[in-house]
């Protein structure tokens, strides 16, 4: 067992790498990203004739769309973004520049971490900047490097996806390209291996906060869902088991085909209008009622109850019945296998043949589920938490989608693949401590 644990645990770091840089070429594949987004709002803002946002954005010159690829590290390559990403490479964290003035100097403002400043004064002999270094910049990570006429035309000419040569090489006698320019960068290890997972580019905010600010609202109904569908719908599945075609079982396998025929975001919509809307039992969105900090806490748990019935209803619904007819059918096919005749025959009461034998065997299909119910728990649901305007977990991953945020959609993608891993790894090993024939040696 130990052997096998351990082979799974390092692959688990392949796996990861595999997924991720997936997704993260995906991402840089796709056209639309931050910088053509708020293109996009500056050219809407100017038809619409908008004074806020679209005035704003109006004023991004090639300058200002530079500084947005060097935040969000697009004007790297994609292999080397990614190892950025994962820390394994360092990246450039700040970045000054300035043009070379008609007398062959350009001056440049770093400061260090201490808070000190200096300006330099590069000049240049061909390709080589020329300066002169204060102490601790090197220390610190700075280094220069000069850019080309044709290196910024080549770089203007991504971000507008040109590729013929020829417009290329006339774009670097434009304005915006024909000086020289000397670039100062730090660059340091910020990444997954760090820790860091970014900022996102629609809200300016760290992704790991984001994260674990959404994070309880998913695991609160995630636990509660798994603890009453498994609570329930086991005991349950054995009670329609042994009193098949009972009226019980017949009422309750109704019940269970209706709620298993319905998804769940369609019945929190019809909740909603009847429950929720008509008869004003129950409030129509949210976790919590506005001031519910200032709440006593007897008045808290209740405002917490009434909000979390009706989403708690449409999350367990369809895995509850589900997890009910199979643990059903599992018995009822056990039951009428040879070894629990045999064990009867011999003298075993039916019940130890039910809970000792036939239970165990039944059980196994259900407990190899449990470990996916790891990513359902903190995922969340996306639908039914967009119908309640719930803010958890699924929601996040939905409006990073939505809105394009690479380093926000790369942050929930990692965390999901590591509990998908951990989860499957987790049900081999329930698997083994419940069925005998299981053996990893």
């Amino acid at each position: 067992m130990r052997h096998y644990i351990l082979r799974r645990l390092l692959l688990m770091p392949i796996t990861l790498v595999g997924i991720t840089f997936l997704f993260f070429f995906l991402t840089r594949m796709v056209p639309g990203g931050p910088v053509e987004r708020m293109l996009q709002e500056q050219a809407i803002g100017a038809l619409m004739g908008e004074k806020t946002v679209g005035q704003t954005i109006s004023r991004l010159g090639n300058d200002d769309l530079e500084r947005l690829e060097e935040l969000f590290n697009l004007q790297e390559p994609t292999w080397k973004a990614y190892l950025q990403w994962l820390g394994v490479l360092p990246r450039a964290v700040e970045i000054a520049k300035a043009e070379f003035n008609d007398a062959g100097v350009a001056t440049i403002t770093i400061a260090s971490s201490s808070g000190k400043s200096v300006a330099l004064e590069v000049t240049r002999e061909g390709d080589v900047p020329l300066f002169l270094a204060p102490e601790w910049m090197e220390d610190e990570g700075w280094k220069v490097k000069l850019e080309s006429p044709q290196d910024r035309a080549a770089r203007l000419a991504a971000r507008r996806r040109i590729t013929d040569a020829a417009e290329i090489a006339s774009l670097a006698g434009t304005p915006a390209c024909r000086r020289w320019r000397a670039v100062a960068s730090r660059r340091a290890f910020q990444g997954v291996l760090q820790g860091n997972l970014g900022l996102s580019y629609k809200y300016n905010e760290p992704v790991t906060r984001m994260m674990m600010d959404r994070l309880p609202v998913s695991l609160y109904f995630g636990l509660l869902g798994a603890v009453i569908t498994y609570v329930v719908s086991i005991p349950l599945g054995v009670f329609k088991a042994l009193h098949h075609r009972s009226w019980m079982d017949s009422v309750t396998s109704v019940l269970i085909f209706v709620g298993y025929a319905v998804p769940g975001f369609a019945l929190g919509a019809v909740l909603l209008v009847y429950l929720g809307a008509r008869m004003e039992w129950f409030p129509l969105y949210g976790l919590v009622s506005p001031g519910f900090e200032w709440m006593p806490f007897k008045e808290q748990l209740y405002d917490l109850a009434i909000h979390t019935v009706l989403p708690l209803t449409c999350y367990v619904v369809s895995t509850f019945a589900v997890t009910t007819m199979m643990m059903k059918n599992n018995l009822m096919e056990n039951l009428s296998r040879d070894y629990v005749r045999t064990a009867v025959s011999k003298g075993v009461s039916f019940r130890q043949a039910v809970w000792r034998h036939a239970f165990r065997n039944s059980v196994i299909p259900i407990v190899s589920t449990l470990g996916g119910v790891i990513c359902t728990v903190v995922g969340g649901s996306i639908l039914i938490e967009r119908v309640f305007d719930i803010q958890g977990f699924g929601m996040l991953s939905f409006q990073a989608l939505m809105d394009k945020d690479y380093s926000l959609i790369m942050g929930t993608l990692l965390l999901t693949s590591i509990l998908i891993i951990i989860g499957n790894l987790i049900s081999d090993l329930l698997v083994a401590m419940v069925d005998p024939r299981v053996r990893f040696e």
